[in-house]
C-alpha cells in the first residue's frame, strides 16, 4: 500500500481524501489543514463521509512529511499564493513523495515552465527522489486527455474547441467568484482572471500540450474576452445578491495559432444566471458541462457532465481532478523520478475500483 497524505481539505480536499480512501493500492497516511478549527478532526469528517477514517488532520508540516509518505496530494490554494505553494511542493518531493496537485498553472505544461520555477523543482527531485505531476480538470483533463482522446477519432481537424460552460451560483468560493472572476463587480470593474496575458498563464500550456501531442506548431497565441451585465437583480443561495447592472456573465478564449488561425480553442463562458447572455453557449442540461467540439470530418462533440455532494456540478469537476491526480499515483510511483505533464502521465481504467 502506498502511504499518501492529503494537503489541504477545502474542494478539491474534501473529494481527494475520499478518492484516496477509494482506490485499492493506496493508503491515507495523513492529512495537513491550515486552518486551527480543522485541527484534530477525523478525515472522514472533513471529506463528508458518513464515517470515520481514523486519521487525524495535523496542522505540523514537518512532523507529517518527516514520516515519508510515498505520494502527497497538494490540494492547498496556488492561485493567490503560488511561491507557497511551490515551496511547499518542494519539501514534499525533497522528502522522496511523488506529489500531484492542481494548484501551480504554469506547471500544467512542465517542459516550458520558466526556469525559475522549474528549476528548484529539479534540484528537489535531484534530492529526494520524488516527482511531480500538475493536473486538474480545466486545465486539465477536460482540455488535455479528452480532446487528444476524441480527435483519435476524427479523419481531419480544421478546429479543435474545449468549453468550460458554467453558472457559478454552484462554485463555492465567494471571494473567487466575485473577485478573481468579477461577478457582480461595476462594468468597469477589470477582472484579474482576464487581465492581458493572465488566461495564457493559466491555459497557454493546454494549448501547448495539446499541439506537441498532434503534431502542430503554434505561431502565437491569443486571448479574447467579453463581458455582459445582469438585466435584473439575482439572489442566490449561496452568495447572496447580484444587483442589476452589474457584471453577469464572462467568455473568454485563449487560441492558439496555427497557419494564421485560431485551430486550438480553449473557451470558458461562465454565468451568474442562466438568464445572462443567453446567446451565449449553453450546457445541456443542468448547471454546467465541459464540452469538446471538433470542426472537422467528420464533426464530433462530446459533453461530460459530473456531479458530487448532493448534485453539485462544481463539486463533481474538483471530484474529476481529484480522481485523475490520485489515479496517477501507483503509476509515478512505479516510475523515474521527475516533472510529468498529462502527455507523460497514462489515464488508465478504473481498476479495482467497483464498490464492495
Amino acid at each position: 500500500m502506498i502511504d499518501t497524505v492529503v494537503w489541504g481539505t477545502g474542494n478539491v480536499g474534501r473529494a481527494a481524501i475520499r478518492a484516496v480512501e477509494a482506490h485499492p493500492a493506496l493508503r491515507l497516511s495523513g492529512v495537513i489543514v491550515h486552518s486551527p478549527d480543522k485541527v484534530g478532526r477525523d478525515a472522514g469528517d472533513l471529506a463528508g463521509m458518513d464515517r470515520q477514517l481514523g486519521v487525524t488532520a495535523s496542522a505540523d508540516i514537518d512532523a507529517v512529511l518527516a514520516a515519508r509518505p510515498k505520494a502527497v496530494v497538494y490540494a492547498a490554494s496556488g492561485e493567490v499564493r503560488p511561491n507557497e505553494a511551490v515551496d511547499d511542493i518542494i519539501k514534499a518531493v525533497q522528502v522522496g513523495a511523488v506529489v500531484v496537485t492542481p494548484s501551480v498553472y504554469p506547471l500544467y505544461d512542465q517542459r516550458n515552465a520558466p526556469a525559475e520555477l522549474r528549476d528548484p523543482l529539479l534540484a528537489a527531485v535531484k534530492e529526494g527522489g520524488g516527482s511531480l505531476f500538475v493536473s486538474g480538470v480545466d486545465p486539465g483533463w477536460g482540455n488535455d486527455i479528452l480532446p487528444l482522446l476524441v480527435s483519435g477519432v476524427a479523419t481531419d481537424i480544421d478546429v479543435l474547441r474545449c468549453q468550460e460552460i458554467f453558472d457559478y451560483t454552484t462554485y463555492d468560493q465567494p471571494d473567487s467568484v466575485r473577485w478573481l472572476v468579477g461577478m457582480g463587480q461595476p462594468m468597469d470593474y477589470s477582472p484579474p482572471m482576464v487581465a492581458p496575458g493572465i488566461p495564457t498563464m493559466v491555459w497557454g500550456g493546454q494549448i501547448r500540450l495539446m499541439a506537441r501531442a498532434l503534431g502542430a506548431e503554434i505561431e502565437e497565441i491569443r486571448e479574447t474576452v467579453a463581458r455582459r451585465e445582469l438585466e435584473e437583480t439575482v439572489t442566490t443561495k449561496l452568495m447572496g445578491d447580484f444587483e442589476k447592472g452589474t457584471q453577469g456573465a464572462l467568455r473568454f478564449e485563449v487560441q492558439g495559432i496555427i497557419s494564421g488561425e485560431p485551430r486550438i480553442v480553449i473557451e470558458h463562458v461562465t454565468r451568474i444566471h442562466p438568464s445572462c447572455a443567453p446567446d451565449w453557449p449553453m450546457p445541456p442540461t443542468g448547471d454546467g458541462a465541459h464540452r469538446v467540439i471538433i470542426e472537422g470530418n467528420p464533426r464530433i462533440e462530446v459533453s461530460v457532465e459530473a456531479v458530487d455532494e448532493n448534485g453539485n456540478r462544481s463539486a463533481g469537476g474538483n471530484a474529476t481532478a481529484a480522481g485523475r491526480l490520485v489515479g496517477a499515483i501507483d503509476w509515478l510511483v512505479e516510475a523515474e523520478p521527475g516533472l510529468y505533464d498529462a502527455i507523460d502521465v497514462p489515464l488508465r481504467p478504473a481498476f479495482g475500483k467497483f464498490g464492495g
